[in-house]
């Protein structure tokens, strides 16, 4: 009696169709608004990575110098105030900018080899009342002014043309360098 009225349940009771349904419109906004609550509280303070421009040093001056906007085939930096300022123009019929770059360049002293193959530091002068501790040039032909700079960090020597920016422990070293590079291109006229 029991197993027929459990029979008779079974035949009252309607069967339902297992049917697959997907998500409701309601179901799947409520998803894109958990995940982009999740993305903005955990994304909200996370920058992407931009390269920074690099300071300006002894080590990388012609190049960035060379490679930066103002730079039109022929420029003039001037470096004032031990260097916490340089100004920076294409061609001497235009006025001095401001360098638009960081600057790294500590208090410079800047030296020149004279007449007599002697290490002589460069005394500017001053531009607007205000003392010059460096002033380069930069030509079409990718020359610059050749100089021996030196600051809290290392002694640089920054050929004329062609050779990558050399570090010295002294500045007696790099004038060494100076004298052997001038000797070797000197030389060069012995083999004719």
């Amino acid at each position: 009696m029991l197993a027929q009225r459990e029979r008779n349940k079974e035949k009252k009771m309607p069967k339902y169709k297992k049917t697959q349904q997907g998500f409701t419109l309601i179901e799947l906004l409520i998803v894109i608004l958990i995940v982009s609550l999740v993305y903005f509280l955990g994304f909200s303070g996370v920058e992407i990575h931009k390269a920074k421009p690099k300071a300006l040093t002894p080590l990388n001056l012609r190049a960035l110098i060379v490679d930066s906007a103002e730079y039109e085939g022929q420029a003039t930096l001037l470096c004032l105030n031990k260097c916490t300022t340089c100004l920076i123009r294409s061609d001497i019929n235009s006025p001095y900018k401001e360098y638009s770059g960081t600057l790294a360049l500590g208090n410079i002293k800047a030296y020149v080899l004279d007449a007599d193959d002697i290490l002589d530091e460069i005394d500017y002068e001053r531009y607007d009342d205000q003392p010059i501790c460096l002033k380069m040039d930069f030509y079409p032909n990718g020359s610059s002014t050749q100089i021996i700079l030196q600051n809290e960090t290392g002694t640089y020597f920054l050929p004329a043309h062609l050779e990558t920016t050399k570090t010295f422990d002294s500045i007696g070293n790099a004038q060494e360098h100076w004298l052997k590079r001038s000797q070797l291109v000197s030389d060069q006229g012995d083999y004719y």
